[in-house]
């Protein structure tokens, strides 16, 4: 795993083994299975146990690959956090660190929350991090991820 970059995130510890056919796995304790390795979950992987252990959320309000009934077609958010009434409160777009955070993705995470009605939002590439909250006039930039105790990615 020393070949996927540093994240702006705390680094974690990951349950991982390889296949025979050369891929690395790694195993997801919210799910409660293994995941093939790629440069984008190695940022979601980073989330979740951001969220859990910095931000204080429990494992079992933290849904990934929502679906998302988007124009008739399955769609999958990244990552869910439910409130404690069961709905979802944060929804949050997950891209490999190559990838550029732009309006495109923006875009994207305001068509899933059009459907889930969640009061907060965020992106990331595990580089860069953009956290918005839902208001009457629209979303309102964050500095950090909801609720989070320590108060940025870094």
């Amino acid at each position: 795993m020393s070949h996927y970059p540093t994240l702006n995130f705390p680094p974690i510890r990951l349950r991982a083994r390889h296949t025979a056919n050369g891929r690395t796995e790694v195993f997801d304790a919210v799910r409660g299975r293994w995941l093939v390795l790629t440069p984008e979950e190695w940022v979601r992987r980073h989330v979740v146990e951001y969220l859990r252990n910095e931000c204080g959320y429990a494992p079992q309000l933290i849904v990934e690959e929502y679906p998302i009934p988007l124009n008739g077609m399955a769609q999958r958010a990244d990552i869910v956090v439910m409130n404690s009434e069961a709905r979802p409160e944060l929804v949050v777009e997950c891209k490999e660190p190559g990838i550029k955070i732009n309006d495109n993705v923006l875009r994207q995470v305001v068509r899933y929350n059009s459907v889930l009605g969640c009061r907060y939002i965020a992106m990331t590439n595990g580089i860069e991090t953009f956290c918005y909250e839902m208001g009457d006039n629209g979303y309102k930039p964050l500095s950090h991820f909801p609720h989070c105790r320590c108060g940025d990615t870094k």
